[in-house]
């Protein structure tokens, strides 16, 4: 099985930004646990701060991987673009969040994302990367 995590804006910056809401650890370093813990997956992941980059890659990947576990970050309340690149794909996506986003500021509350999602997971930290990996098990 095939699943590839994407992160958006800022994520790259894990573990220096603002680690009360997004904790003290790189997404680099969960990611190699990540990959331990799952090594019967082909687990990849890629990041960009740029939009149109992530739908490149969402459409490089959406019509042949198994899974896609989307971190747009703060896309996800503003990019149309990403929104119908999802619904767009065959690929099922899961989209997640760190934090939940439901309990920040308002604009965080609507999503371009979530309708095209097959679900969506937020607001268990790193772990919600995990538990949408577990999602297409």
């Amino acid at each position: 099985m095939k699943i590839i995590i994407i992160n958006g804006p800022n994520l790259n910056l894990l573990g220096k930004r603002e680690p009360a809401i997004y904790g003290g650890k790189t997404f680099e370093s969960y990611f190699g646990d990540l990959q331990s813990k799952f090594e019967d997956l082909e687990l990849e992941y890629y990041q960009s701060n740029i939009e149109g980059e992530l739908i490149d890659k969402i459409q490089e990947v959406g019509f042949t991987y198994d899974g896609i576990i989307l971190n747009a970050a703060a896309y996800t309340h503003t990019s149309v673009g990403l929104g119908d690149v999802v619904k767009a794909i065959n690929t099922p996506v899961v989209e997640v969040h760190i934090s939940n986003t439901h309990q920040r500021e308002d604009f965080r509350h609507v999503s371009y994302i979530s309708p095209g999602a097959k679900g969506v997971i937020l607001g268990f930290g790193l772990q919600s990367y995990e538990l949408a990996i577990r999602s297409f098990l």
